[in-house]
């Protein structure tokens, strides 16, 4: 994997709390701590255009004539065969 270095520049304030996450032993040092940072933000965002795929699936498909019972059932059975 190629690295690329970049340049970022901080407040006084934040390099202070970057350098207790490293003093904490949460990291070992400033890149690692950024990378961990893009890392959970990457997977937040997906998470949040996968919710927003979901809701304009929901949007598209109209109007049910299910009850919100019957809904709630599949929706149920969905969730647990994804996680079975």
């Amino acid at each position: 994997m190629t690295t690329i270095r970049k340049s970022i520049t901080f407040t006084e304030q934040q390099d202070k709390w970057i350098k207790r996450q490293i003093e904490k032993g949460d990291y070992t040092n400033d890149s690692e701590y950024l990378r961990d940072l893009v890392r959970k933000d990457q997977a937040d965002r997906q998470k949040l255009d996968e919710l927003k795929a979901a809701i304009q699936e929901g949007l598209d498909s109209g109007i049910s004539d299910k009850t919100v019972d019957e809904i709630w059932r599949e929706a149920e059975e969905r969730h647990a065969k994804k996680h079975a």
